[in-house]
């Protein structure tokens, strides 16, 4: 009886540690997702590409949202896609991937900001106020992508004040 039981108890520790060791390689393989700007639950893990971001290594979070955008056609994709090509200067592409980001998702908040923002930067400040008032009412409690375009658009240059940021 001693020895059946203490088989026993080892073929449930042996089940018990299989367990264990299915799970946790499941857990940790799952994509952390960050927080800011994402608004898909379908994207796939990109927080290796906003640490790049975070860190203005733009060249680099490009390479890794190409790869990306071969096999995910995906809103937050193409919006930080946007945004890398917008940080590099390459103002036609990055409409392209803010447009592409929108026909997917009409009310991605952070691809309206960016495009307002890639806008302000070429000095179409109407288009860019155009954002404003489609940011106002994807957010009539405010946002923080309504600030920071506002802020962008007050501060541009023609910009006659700040009040030109808040039209209707």
């Amino acid at each position: 009886m001693k020895q059946s039981l203490l088989g026993r108890n080892a073929l449930l520790g042996l089940l018990g540690a299989i367990a264990v060791l299915t799970v946790v390689p499941v857990a940790t393989i799952m994509p952390a997702y960050a927080v800011d700007d994402i608004e898909g639950t379908d994207a796939p893990d990109l927080t290796a590409v906003q640490a790049k971001i975070a860190a203005k290594d733009y060249k680099g979070a490009l390479a890794d949202l190409r790869d990306l955008a071969q096999d995910n056609q995906q809103a937050d994709v193409y919006n930080l896609l946007g945004f890398t090509l917008r940080k590099t200067g390459d103002f036609t592409t990055a409409l392209t991937y803010y447009n592409k980001a929108l026909e997917l998702k009409p009310d991605h908040k952070a691809a309206r900001e960016y495009l307002g923002e890639l806008y302000v930067e070429t000095g179409q400040l109407d288009k860019a106020k155009e954002n404003v008032v489609l940011l106002k009412k994807l957010c009539p409690g405010g946002c923080e992508e309504l600030e920071d375009l506002e802020k962008a658009v007050a501060a541009a240059p023609g910009a006659t004040n700040a009040a030109a940021a808040k039209t209707n």
